[in-house]
């Protein structure tokens, strides 16, 4: 998102900052030091953790796999094909949760453009009550009695269909005597979400950032950006057997890239789509985990490999029905995972005896559309929807913008006051706020309750084994010292952690956690030293994917103001969240400490991002005693009520919390323990007023009451002079 646009103050990624700030120096007992002196990995001295700053991925891809492998041997387990099927459906349908209603399309053709052999209909229908659709309806010219039709899916393009490369394929199948429907997917064409009428372009950014950002929204609800999209496409199929000029019996799809996503996903989910020939998109998620990454939001369902669910599986669901897998040896999306898949399809076609409806086509090209392969398209459609004839690719003259044009200004938001994916998201999270504040007015069991969801929504796993620490050095400073150490995290990787240690302890011990990383306060004079200088032995880790854990080389096509969605996406598959991940190493950091016979009692301090991931521990493990939340986002609810929000809170979310849970549920969980919470923001980062504070925390504050510990709950508004945040800080100490 643009950085203006947005209001977003974004903070620098700590990397970056140790490269920028080369040279920056503390003072400590006369003695320069650089605050690279604070790394562990400086200059390579520990060739074994050099890749660690890609731990996050690595390990949810390994876990991805673990999950594959299982799913392969379940596969190889089943028997009977219709009990494979039974499963796949029941599965995909839970997965992607209930479609909407149908209701009314109130489809509208706005125009035609007459041309030599064909016409074109300019059509918008509601797929859901205010959400326009834009689509072109192709109609050959001298069909006889009812025509086989094939859906024509966008790729991720600015201009959706009107790309004159897709144009030229349905202008192609057109000529063929198909007729062709064609329709914008959100954020594409003329369903800009994120319109700027001053410079006619999406301030979203490119087609998969718009898709992504309130994708994100939508899987904090427990929905995602798939169902809207495949919802879409399915009723799609609703209007065309509305025409007099569509036989029901031969319908097609096809579309390339994220037209292929689409054309496999609904295909999946409608039977009334009898071929289809999804385009330089399948193969399976173990190659696309070891090569590119998950992609944007329309491409994952959540839980979908924690589900069993591959690739694969969208071709199965659908067998015997024709399929044609159309490839290119040189795409992002692995050409070896598109031979696998096929190889796993074509044994269930054999098994049916129908190995000639199922085949795959691969030309030796890049993420393209191939003679080669546009002619294998032509050729299935023909066959396999009864309309035979020439299937060489043909010139063809393709329509001029004005022609291609569907609304009277070219979007559907200037055209028409609609429904975006935002504003029927944030409609639906309003409902599930609502029951959430039902459940509240009985905390005794609510707390529990939503305790129970946060660990299973969350992904969290008890930490079970503490290894001993790896010792990497110390530094010497006035009055304390600083010892830096390794300890392994809940997987295959590391947690690089400094503890501060004073000449003269109190017998307590705090987690420092900071979006920085373990440096960002540790300097002489910083805030870290300032609870070393309390008597606190401080620990200051870089979780997994800060500071020297991350973020990492993985970006992926949904990289929005520094933050990689597709790295969340990837937790997502897996059924697990980031904020989950880093709350277990946590919870297990705090007994490390509570090991050490000279530490009584730990604390929790987190800035900013943070602060979900101590929120989730505290509430996870009471040996965490009192909690300090500085500038921490309000909530969930906040991120997905605000059209804009900060991306980077969205790390620390967990998808479908909002169906049971929300972090105000988690602070109250907390009581009698003591909160402090100091200048709390919203969805946007903006600080929030006292006066929203006490709506937004009510039931904290309620939970409180109850327990008559009043005095146990801080929570101050607005942005503090250091004095006054020095003395919040002792007072909360005390």
């Amino acid at each position: 998102m643009n950085r203006k646009q947005l209001q977003i103050n974004k903070h620098t990624n700590f990397i970056k900052v140790i490269l920028t700030l080369s040279l920056v120096i503390l003072l400590a007992g006369g003695e320069v030091r650089a605050q690279d002196d604070l790394d562990l990995f400086q200059n390579n001295n520990w060739i074994h953790f050099s890749d660690a700053p890609n731990s996050l991925y690595h390990h949810l891809a390994g876990q991805a796999y673990s999950l594959l492998d299982k799913l392969a041997g379940d596969v190889a387990g089943i028997r009977s094909l219709s009990d494979r099927k039974e499963r796949l459906n029941e599965t995909l349908i839970d997965v992607m949760g209930p479609f909407p209603e149908r209701t009314p399309l109130n489809a509208k053709v706005l125009r035609t453009i007459d041309k030599d052999d064909y016409r074109v209909e300019h059509i918008v229908y509601e797929s859901q009550p205010g959400f326009y659709v834009t689509s072109s309806m192709f109609i050959p010219d001298g069909l006889k009695g009812k025509a086989p039709v094939v859906i024509y899916a966008s790729g991720h393009t600015q201009d959706g269909y009107r790309r004159p490369k897709y144009q030229h394929i349905i202008l192609n199948l057109v000529k063929k005597g198909f007729i062709v429907f064609a329709f914008d997917p959100v954020g594409q064409g003329e369903r800009f979400e994120y319109y700027d009428s001053e410079t006619g372009k999406s301030s979203g950014g490119d087609p998969s950032k718009e898709h992504s950002y309130s994708g994100a929204q939508a899987f904090i609800t427990g929905s995602s950006l798939a169902r809207y999209m495949i919802w879409d496409g399915i009723r799609a199929v609703d209007y065309l057997l509305t025409r007099p000029e569509v036989d029901p019996a031969k319908i097609g799809i096809t579309g390339r890239s994220g037209g292929g996503t689409q054309s496999a996903y609904i295909a999946a989910f409608d039977e009334r789509i009898y071929a289809a020939a999804p385009s330089n998109y399948i193969t399976n998620f173990t190659r696309l985990l070891q090569s590119v990454g998950p992609q944007d939001a329309e491409q994952n369902l959540p839980d979908a490999i924690a589900r069993g669910i591959d690739h694969a599986d969208l071709l199965l669901v659908r067998a015997p029905k024709p399929v044609l897998m159309l490839t290119t040896t040189n795409d992002y999306f692995s050409i070896q995972g598109a031979r696998e898949t096929a190889k796993e399809v074509s044994t269930i076609y054999e098994a049916y005896g129908k190995e000639g409806d199922f085949s795959m086509v691969e030309s030796d090209a890049g993420h393209a559309s191939t003679q080669e392969n546009r002619e294998a398209m032509y050729a299935f459609f023909q066959t396999h929807l009864d309309n035979p004839g020439d299937s060489k690719d043909q010139e063809v003259e393709i329509l001029s913008e004005k022609e291609i044009m569907v609304t009277k200004t070219g979007q559907v938001s200037t055209s028409f006051e609609g429904e975006t994916v935002f504003s029927l998201n944030r409609n639906y999270a309003e409902k599930l706020v609502n029951e959430l504040q039902i459940s509240r007015k009985d905390l005794s069991s609510h707390l529990p309750k939503i305790l129970r969801s946060a660990k299973e929504l969350s992904g969290y796993q008890e930490p079970v084994v503490t290894d001993e620490s790896i010792f990497i050095g110390r530094i010497q400073r006035d009055g304390y010292v600083i010892e830096k150490y390794v300890v392994h995290g809940e997987g295959d990787y590391i947690i690089p952690y400094l503890l501060m240690v004073p000449d003269k302890p109190n017998g307590k011990g705090l987690i420092y956690l900071n979006p920085l990383g373990k440096g960002a306060e540790a300097s002489v004079g910083g805030e870290i030293e300032w609870f070393v200088r309390q008597g606190f032995t401080v620990m200051a880790p870089d979780i997994i994917g800060v500071g020297e854990m991350g973020p990492g080389d993985f970006h992926g096509d949904s990289y929005i103001e520094g933050n990689s969605y597709n790295i969340w996406y990837a937790s997502l598959l897996i059924g697990r969240s980031i904020v989950g991940i880093r709350a277990g190493d946590v919870v297990r950091l705090t007994r490390m400490l509570e090991k050490n016979t000279e530490i009584s009692e730990v604390y929790g301090f987190a800035r900013k991002e943070m602060a979900p991931v101590l929120l989730h521990a505290a509430a996870f493990d009471s040996a965490i005693a009192r909690i300090a939340l500085i500038e921490p986002y309000s909530s969930y609810q906040s991120i997905v009520m605000n059209r804009f929000y900060n991306p980077d809170f969205i790390h620390g979310t967990v998808p479908g919390s909002l169906k049971a849970y929300d972090l105000p549920d988690l602070a109250a969980s907390l009581a009698p323990r003591k909160l402090m919470m100091i200048g709390v923001t919203d969805g946007l980062g903006n600080t929030i007023d006292s006066g929203n504070i006490t709506d937004e925390f009510t039931m904290i504050k309620t939970a409180y009451q109850e327990k008559n510990v009043g005095r146990q709950l801080n929570i101050k508004s607005g942005k503090l002079p250091e004095k006054q945040m020095y003395d919040l800080f002792m007072e909360w100490i005390k």
